[in-house]
């Protein structure tokens, strides 16, 4: 039994440790907002935060996450606000097909915590390991710009 925080929650996990963060989270709790890509690791689309970092979901066994916090995309937003993240996803028009979108996200969330006022290169460099197979790289960062500035506006 693994005890986590999950989006807030204290749940208590049944799964063999060796199981995957990413299968726990959308075949034991049903959320599906983190998507399997690779399972290696390299593409991003399972991107969630443990304890306030970026991790790769499908490489992260549940017997080392208790007592952890686990936030998923769907844990961003509240009931009656999106997080200004997804607001700039949304404002940009990033997603086509929208696969990856959870992970980058995520992956962006996390380079808003650690440096409020990314440059180009400092988007290129966080989200270079985050995949998208439709090529909205150039929304994307616009995104993460505009993200930066509601963030700063907001205080």
């Amino acid at each position: 039994m693994t005890k986590l925080v999950v989006n807030g929650k204290h749940v208590t996990v049944s799964a063999d440790s060796d199981t995957p963060l990413l299968w726990v989270l959308r075949d034991k709790l049903g959320l599906t907002g983190t998507k399997f890509g690779c399972g290696i690791a390299q593409c991003g689309a399972c991107t969630v935060h443990v304890d306030g970092q970026s991790k790769r979901s499908c490489v992260l066994p549940i017997g080392e996450l208790d007592g952890k916090q686990v936030t998923t995309i769907e844990g961003l937003a509240t009931p009656k606000q999106l997080h200004a993240v997804q607001q700039a996803w949304l404002a940009e028009n990033v997603p086509q097909c929208g696969y990856c979108q959870a992970g980058q996200i995520m992956t962006t969330v996390a380079l808003l915590a650690a440096n409020a006022s990314p440059t180009d290169e400092d988007i290129d460099s966080a989200l270079s390991a985050n995949l998208c197979r439709c090529g909205t790289y150039p929304r994307i960062r616009r995104a993460v710009h505009r993200a930066a500035a509601a963030i700063k506006e907001r205080g």
